[in-house]
């Protein structure tokens, strides 16, 4: 396939279904990676890569970002957060690649979803290094106990549609996971939505965090303040994730 201009990748790699949706889109990607990821696209359509490709390299980034922030010091947290960047750029650059060669498949969906499941544990775990004097020590056990936490959470959302599937149902719908059965539970998901306290234990976030608490590491263990705070909020977005899940529409 001839390389095409960035106008043409764009009408094809990111239709504006794509660009509406808020959901299964991070802030960072509608902020300003969809506009440079455009371009990281346009120069891979010039390559043989493929977009599975793409997704493995994604996933590399993303763990070698937990490896990175295993080390000490404030640049091994830029560099955790920068790799963290180039992640979520070819997080974007993958389905445009995709869409724009035809090339989509339950295959890159499935690598996608797996990527994101490693990036977020490798970084939580690396904080749980970055944060122990000896190795290993308890910060190290709770960095642990932290990424398996947001693997759950993870699953908590992807086993909704294993159990649809088997039961021979649609995947669910946006719509269905804001319909609860209790006006409070309702009110209560929103509040959760609007604080948005759970965004700490994702990758992204979590490696700008993690930046600043190396800064502030240099009056006060923020690291270690930091990694305590992560542990406790992936317990307890666990547990009203499942609960969100079981009131809501969406096993129904």
């Amino acid at each position: 396939m001839s390389a095409p201009s960035v106008a043409e990748l764009r009408a094809v790699a990111q239709p504006q279904t794509t660009m509406d949706r808020r959901s299964g889109e991070h802030w960072a990607g509608l902020l300003y990676m969809r506009r440079l990821s455009i371009y990281a696209t346009w120069l891979l359509a010039k390559t043989p890569i493929s977009p599975n490709q793409v997704t493995g390299l994604m996933i590399v980034c993303g763990v070698g970002a937990g490896a990175v922030l295993a080390l000490p010091g404030f640049w091994a947290a830029l560099g955790a957060a920068l790799l963290i960047q180039i992640y979520l750029l070819l997080d974007c650059s993958d389905g445009e690649l995709a869409r724009w060669t035809g090339r989509t498949s339950i295959t890159g969906v499935y690598l996608d979803r797996v990527g994101h499941y490693f990036a977020e544990a490798a970084l939580l775990i690396g904080l749980g290094f970055r944060a122990s004097e000896t190795l290993p020590d308890w910060y190290t056990v709770i960095g642990v106990a932290a990424a398996l936490g947001a693997i759950l959470i993870k699953s908590e959302t992807d086993l909704v549609d294993v159990a649809r599937a088997r039961s021979g149902l649609l995947a669910t719908t946006e719509a269905a996971a804001q319909q609860f059965t209790s006006p409070r539970l309702a009110l209560a998901r929103r509040a959760a939505a609007v604080l948005r306290f759970h965004r700490v234990i994702q990758a992204v976030e979590l490696s700008l965090i993690v930046v600043v608490a190396a800064l502030l590491d240099n009056w006060f263990s923020a690291t270690r303040i930091l990694m305590v705070a992560c542990v406790v909020i992936a317990g307890v977005q666990l547990l009203l994730h499942l609960v969100s899940i079981l009131a809501s529409r969406r096993l129904s």
